[in-house]
């Protein structure tokens, strides 16, 4: 764990992995529940954690690396489902990669338990965590400029569901209708950081 300063009132700690990432997140977001940490904003990313707001940042950094962070608890809340059509382009790349059939691509992604590790690139893109190493795959050679809406891809250790039409270079495997960013919903992103994401194949048709 290394913490560094920024700015006045915050701090950057980068972790060496997602997993530790993640871990240190949610014992922030506990500490700060039960009143043990002051802290406008929490924000996690790939190896990184964010305290914005602290009103003694110097104090806290020389105290977070003496902290024992347990493993990211399981979390009492169901899954968010998402429907899924596993009918993307890129269907035929990644079951070459994993060495199976399509219908067995579109099985095992929707037996794995997801949680969204953090959120980016564009309002309402999670990345989400769950698929074992072996079924990592790389970015497509050349990304598309246009991905639409819905399309559920998969990128790294990361799945990802585009909350928009966007340019983007990860493999496609399937698509969905779930909004995931509404104005008019409260809060607006469907996924947050630590929340759990269950994938529900449904007919092409």
């Amino acid at each position: 764990m290394k913490v560094l300063p920024v700015g006045d009132e915050a701090l950057l700690v980068e972790l060496s992995c997602g997993e530790e990432a993640q871990a240190l997140h949610a014992e922030l977001l506990r500490r700060r529940a039960v009143g043990e940490l002051t802290v406008r904003e929490i924000v996690p990313a790939a190896r990184t954690v964010l305290l914005d707001g602290l009103p003694e940042p110097a104090r806290l950094a020389a105290r977070l690396t003496d902290w024992e962070i347990p493993p990211v608890p399981a979390r009492a809340e169901d899954a968010i489902e998402i429907p899924v059509r596993y009918d993307g382009p890129d269907l035929p790349d990644v079951a070459a990669l994993w060495g199976v059939g399509q219908d067995e691509v579109a099985r095992i992604h929707a037996a794995a338990a997801f949680r969204v590790a953090f959120c980016g690139f564009a309002p309402g893109f999670g990345y989400l965590t769950g698929l074992p190493d072996r079924y990592h795959v790389p970015r497509r050679a050349t990304p598309r400029t246009a991905v639409p809406a819905g399309s559920v891809a998969l990128a790294g250790p990361y799945t990802g569901v585009y909350p928009r039409s966007s340019p983007g270079g990860w493999q496609l495997i399937g698509t969905t209708d779930t909004v995931m960013w509404d104005h008019a919903r409260v809060p607006a992103a469907l996924l947050i950081p630590g929340a759990r994401v269950r994938f529900v194949p449904v007919g092409s048709g």
